[in-house]
């Protein structure tokens, strides 16, 4: 019997690892979920950094507050009309003006540090290995591969409407969870895996801000201005940003969307896309779904081994 339910109990967990496989990584997993809180999941260091730097700074600010708080509770209690009816005449404290001078000055330098390293870290572009140009339309993005071999390859990216999710999960073969209301966009900006991509941002007509939370980037794109950053997503998969300045009336609908796909899949992508994007596109979700598939196959052969 223990040795039965010992196999019961394999076979749940590895059907439930199926199940987060299905619906998380082969799922294209973008880091968000319903009812999230913080950020989204990270796939770059820059954004690792950025979450560390956010866990740190509350950490002080917690400290901070319950200091605060625990110095009104004493002058509540110990220097109220009832316990104190007559009170200090003290004007000044030495000891007690040169602690609340410094102690600020101290925690600022302690939080200032890891600041300007990463400031640094994000405004320094290290030696890339493709660049991708982003322009801002009201209300839409435009892409366009720089690189040689690239065949001057661009698109225009727009938001899907949601009247049309359904018809283009069936086109592209997911779920419609794969297409996300007010998220997903028509043509995704293909970025291959393990690839440090410099972006050049800019407007056509008023200042926009590309933002992909996952990828730590968020850069103003201004008129007239050829603004950069960078990235390394470590991951594959598909993640989404959005318009970050005030842009006009559409502008909570100009979504980003970003695919990191492998260096294969990627390539032959790239070269198909030369000629037609459209094709290039099935191509490559047919690519994503026989690998979602294989990766199934090895979970389902694991849970054949253990029930055994």
């Amino acid at each position: 019997m223990k040795a039965v339910f010992k196999r019961l109990m394999t076979i749940a967990g590895l059907a439930a690892t199926i199940a987060g496989v299905s619906t998380a990584a082969l799922a294209a997993e973008s880091g968000m979920k319903e009812w999230q809180f913080g950020f989204q999941k990270s796939v770059t260091d820059v954004m690792d950094d950025i979450t560390w730097f956010n866990d740190f700074t509350l950490i002080i600010i917690t400290i901070v507050t319950l200091m605060v708080l625990a110095l009104l509770i004493i002058c509540i209690f110990r220097f109220g009309v009832k316990s104190n009816p007559v009170p200090s005449r003290t004007s000044h404290n030495t000891m007690i003006e040169v602690v609340w001078t410094i102690a600020p000055i101290l925690i600022l330098v302690v939080i200032a540090i890891p600041s300007f390293r990463l400031l640094y870290k994000q405004l320094d572009i290290p030696e890339y290995d493709m660049t991708v140009k982003a322009t801002g339309y009201q209300w839409y993005w435009g892409y366009e591969y720089t690189d040689e071999g690239m065949g001057e390859l661009s698109f225009d990216s727009l938001m899907i409407q949601n009247d049309e999710r359904q018809a283009v999960a069936d086109a592209r073969g997911v779920s419609l969870n794969e297409v996300p209301r007010l998220l997903a966009v028509d043509y995704d900006l293909v970025i291959p895996v393990e690839t440090t991509v410099r972006m050049q941002v800019t407007s056509e007509d008023v200042i926009h801000s590309f933002a992909m939370p996952s990828f730590g980037v968020k850069i103003d794109a201004i008129p007239g201005r050829l603004n950069e950053t960078w990235f390394h997503a470590r991951q594959e998969g598909v993640f989404y940003g959005q318009c970050s300045e005030l842009c006009g009336k559409d502008h909570a609908f100009m979504p980003i969307a970003i695919r990191v796909v492998s260096t294969d899949q990627f390539q032959t992508w790239a070269a198909a896309a030369q000629d037609d994007l459209d094709t290039a596109n099935e191509q490559l979700m047919a690519s994503i779904a026989a690998d979602k598939k294989l990766a199934v196959k090895g979970k389902l052969e694991e849970i054949s081994v253990a029930a055994k």
